[in-house]
């Protein structure tokens, strides 16, 4: 009987491609499905909740892939974290229903984003947090915030528009950590092509003054990719969490 199997895995991006497979280079796909076929003794093909970008770390990235194999949960598990490179971790294994779909079952994502404001950034936060030494206006950057959250049109906030560019924001919280560190919480339904590394491009440039945040609603309406700051880079973004009902 075919069995289908939910994955929670973890993984720091770094040294990948992203998550989908290209001939261009490592992916986490390419990893998790060869040790997967590896133990199962056949061809596996993984269906992941967030195809992340190059150099986007995960907490909570969800993956499933069928299976006739009847091995232990467990002993799958095991095996997994003893094949996969250090760098990709399995935190969880599940049997689900055979009509679940990590995608299309999920009614949302949690993303952070971490920044460092400080004049210098400790060495093992540098493939984790983007180095931003300015000062910030943490007030505005909420104010900003606030503009952002609800049903909007984002072409304004995405590097490859669609026929369709209105997503849902359901929160956006900016929390200040130690070390002149901070935490950017972003949750909505759906996202754009790198959408959460541009709303945190747009609210550190409203944070540093180089954009009002009484702009963003005009921003927004704009649909200008070029009015709406800078793409903060990869390596700050983590995929928290998958939200499902």
């Amino acid at each position: 009987m075919q069995r289908n199997l939910k994955l929670i895995i973890s993984y720091e991006g770094t040294h990948y491609l992203g998550w989908q497979k290209t001939a261009m280079g490592p992916s986490i796909e390419e990893e998790l499905e060869k040790v997967l076929s590896q133990i199962l003794r056949h061809k596996v093909s993984l269906q992941a909740a967030s195809r992340t970008d190059a150099g986007v770390h995960a907490e909570g990235q969800v993956v499933n892939f069928f299976t006739e194999n009847e091995i232990a949960l467990d002993r799958l598990h095991k095996s997994l974290n003893g094949l996969l490179p250090k760098d990709i971790t399995v935190l969880h294994i599940e049997e689900m229903p055979a009509l679940f779909h990590p995608t299309l079952d999920n009614r949302g994502k949690e993303y952070h984003y971490f920044v460092c404001t400080g004049p210098a950034q400790l060495p093992f936060h540098r493939h984790f947090s983007w180095h931003f030494p300015y000062s910030l206006d943490l007030a505005a950057m909420n104010e900003a915030a606030e503009s952002l959250c609800g049903r909007h049109d984002f072409s304004a906030l995405t590097n490859e528009k669609q026929e369709d560019n209105t997503r849902e924001i359901f929160e956006i919280k900016i929390e200040p950590l130690a070390s002149n560190r901070l935490k950017i919480r972003v949750s909505g339904n759906h996202f754009l092509y790198k959408m959460v590394r541009n709303i945190a491009g747009v609210l550190l440039y409203v944070g540093c003054n180089k954009i009002s945040s009484q702009e963003i609603p005009q921003i927004l309406q704009s649909q200008d990719r070029t009015r709406a700051g800078v793409t903060a880079p990869a390596h700050g973004l983590i995929l928290h969490r998958v939200l499902y009902d």
